[in-house]
Order: C-alpha cells, then structure tokens, then sequence
C-alpha cells in the first residue's frame, strides 16, 4: 500500500507578497503585481512589463558568502524553503538527513549570470570569467543549496520542463515519499528570468502583452481581450511529508496530496495541441492516480497563462475531462494577479491551493471583462468566492507539450 503524503509548510516569494500572509492577502482582494519593469532599460522591447518581486531580502541564515555564489532564483528558492521549514516546525537536525530530500524544478536558471559573463569574455578575455559562473547558473543549485544549507542527504534532483517544473517537481516528490525513498520532500519551484535575452526572447515569440501603459490589466486570462502573457519570477516551496511522521511531530497539516498525472502533447515545440488531448488525459489520470471522480473537484487552479491558444485549449481539456461538471466547477488563474513565473508556476500556484483549501476561499481571476465564447466555464471573475473546498486540482502545461496536474484535499 502506497504511503500518504500531507503538506504541512509553505512558503513563498512572488510579486504579489514574499510571505504567505501578504501572498494570500494579495489573491483574495484581486491585488495585481504587475507593473512597469524596471531591471533594466527596457524602451527598445514591444513588452515593458512584469510581475517583478518586490522589496525582496534573502533570509537571514544564508550567510553573506553563500549569498555571493547564489543567483536570484536560487536566493528565491532557499528564503522560500527555510519559510517552508520554520511554518512545518520541522526540525531538521533532529531527523535522520538520508530521509529527507529535496526536488526543486526550474524552467531556465539563470541567464542573468550569463549576460554578465557573456559580456567579461568579450571585453576582457576568458581568463577574467568568474570561477561561479556554471555553479550560479545551473537549474539544479536550487535544490543543491536547499539541501547544502539544511545539510539533507536523501534523493536530490530538479525538473526542468518549462512551465510545468514546479509541478512536476511535486509530483515527483510526492511519488518519492509514497515509495519510501524518504519522509520528508522539500519541493517546489523558481525562477527569475526577467533580463534582456528572458524578455527579449519572450518578445521575439510574440508570446507577452503589450499591454504596457495598463500593466495591472494585462495579464487576463480567459478574457477575449488577452494578448499575451505576462513574465514573472518568484518560488513556491512546500514541506511534503509522509501522513504518520507528521502526526507522530503533531504537525498542522494544510491537506493531503493524493494524485498526480503527467501527459505529453507530442505535437510542438511552443503551441499546445488544437484537440486537448495531452492535457484532458493529464487531468484524468491525476484524477485515477487520488481515486476520484469528476463530480468530487471543488477548484482547479488553471494554468491559464492569458495566452490565445493556452486558455482556449486547457477550457476545451477542462470540458473533456470534466465532461458534465465542467461548467459546475469553480476554475481561476490566479496568473492574473501574479503574472506568469514560468518553472516557478506550479509551486506558487500549489501553494495558493493550499491556502485555499485552509482558508476555504477561492481566489479570483482578475481583468475578466469581456467574456470569450471559446472561454465559457466558470472562472471565478474578478472576485474571491468564499465556499467550502474540500478537492483542489492544479494545472501546468509547458513548452514542450509538458503537462502536468497535481491534486490535494482536505484531510
């Protein structure tokens, strides 16, 4: 019999709030955290906006020296995880370190230090290239750092899918407890992108809003008005832990992971497929994979990127999968608040359902203005919706043709 795994931490770095109370103050009043960018002069790119963090400061235990060798998705994804730690109550020196892993995804790593350095070769030669530079930009040091700082010896490895890492990283943890290669998973995802070649590149697919002199309402999931999607950065990281281990510490428990399923769309490299069939079979196997039926979902939180084909395609998948209870079940993208944070997505957007099932509040999706007949289920518009929610299932689907789907509920 597979072990259960419950999600007793969470924290949480995002444009929107870098701490589970102001994260989730920001989602239930329909706060954006969009804005004008300011990383760098950006006058000369179509899309000058972003969900950039705000007022972030690494967490106090990562020394100076570590601080130095960390670039910003993984500052994002250690603050987050020691959040995680201290809101479990977890002690981890009290544990056995071959128990307890670590699995971070991150869709790019970083392409700041890349720039940088890019730059030094050039104008200085290849013998002024700093010794840090692969250590900084790798997608795994996310979880290499996370595991270094707590001195944790179990499984430890990342995903890189593109925009489903986060929950892929999740997954896969869960799966990870359940086979009893440890007790105690520290997961999620980051990423911090935001820079030259992130937008510049995003540009160059015609795939972000243009939206700038109205950046609060640009990112629009749904809404027939879209244009694009809106870049973010931020990490979600959760404390995933074994069901008995947990009530053995008296540990308070935000629900119960109980299905994961993944597709592929084999169909192109960015578009999702027309039919839906990659991310329908998604949703339908997270749903074999916890034991439940259609009927029994209260929220999904969708990936809904504010993207033409992503939100037209993930409603067709949603009808097909949900079949009669898809007009019934309350969806949102809490991206419209958020902006889109790539491989971090699924580990902030995890974490918004965690609180959602704590708090029973579904957040909503903002700038739902003007209704799309190719969008026609309910999203949750523009206001938060107070109800009892006992099934929580959420969406990622990344270039690639990635998909993946995670379920919790209530315990």
């Amino acid at each position: 019999m597979k072990r259960r795994v419950v999600v007793t931490g969470v924290g949480v770095i995002s444009p929107v709030g870098n701490n589970k109370e102001e994260f989730w103050s920001s989602l239930v009043n329909g706060k954006s955290g969009v804005g004008p960018l300011t990383s760098f002069d950006c006058k000369d790119y179509d899309s000058r906006i972003a969900g950039e963090v705000k007022n972030f400061t690494a967490h106090p235990f990562i020394s100076k020296k570590e601080l130095r060798r960390m670039e910003k998705f993984v500052q994002f994804a250690v603050t987050a995880a020691k959040n995680a730690v201290d809101d479990s109550d977890l002690d981890i020196s009290k544990e056995d370190p071959f128990k307890i892993g670590v699995l971070v995804g991150s869709g790019i790593g970083s392409l700041r230090i890349i720039e940088e350095q890019h730059k030094v070769i050039l104008e200085r030669g290849p013998s002024r290239i700093t010794p840090f530079l692969i250590p900084m930009l790798i997608v795994n040091m996310a979880s290499g750092h996370i595991s270094i700082m707590f001195n944790i010896k179990g499984p430890n490895s990342c995903t890189t899918t593109a925009c489903a890492a986060g929950t892929h990283a999740l997954g896969d943890a869960f799966r990870i407890i359940q086979n009893n290669d440890a007790d105690v998973m520290i997961s999620g995802g980051t990423e911090s992108c935001i820079t030259t070649l992130g937008i510049g590149g995003f540009c160059a697919l015609k795939a972000l809003s243009t939206r700038n002199d109205a950046p609060e309402k640009a990112s629009r999931p749904f809404d027939k008005e879209r244009d694009g999607f809106v870049m973010a950065e931020g990490a979600g990281i959760v404390v995933l832990e074994e069901f008995e281990h947990a009530k053995k510490r008296k540990a308070g428990i935000y629900g119960e992971v109980v299905g994961f399923g993944m597709s592929g769309d084999g169909y192109h490299i960015t578009a999702p497929d027309p039919s839906a069939e990659g991310p329908t079979r998604c949703m339908e196997s997270a749903l074999e994979d916890a034991g439940l039926n259609p009927e029994d979902v209260d929220y999904i939180n969708a990936h809904g990127t504010s993207t033409e084909l992503n939100d037209k395609v993930e409603t067709l998948a949603i009808k097909k999968a949900f079949k009669a209870h898809a007009s019934k079940v309350s969806i949102s993208s809490t991206k419209s608040m958020t902006g889109h944070l790539l491989g971090a997505a699924g580990g902030v957007e995890f974490v918004a359902c965690c609180l959602t099932i704590k708090n029973g509040i579904i957040p909503p999706t903002i700038n739902y203005e003007n209704p799309d007949p190719d969008c026609d289920l309910d999203y949750v518009p523009n206001e938060a919706r107070k109800t009892k929610v006992n099934v929580v299932i959420s969406n990622s689907l990344g270039f690639g043709g990635h998909n993946a789907t995670i379920c919790v509920k209530k315990i």
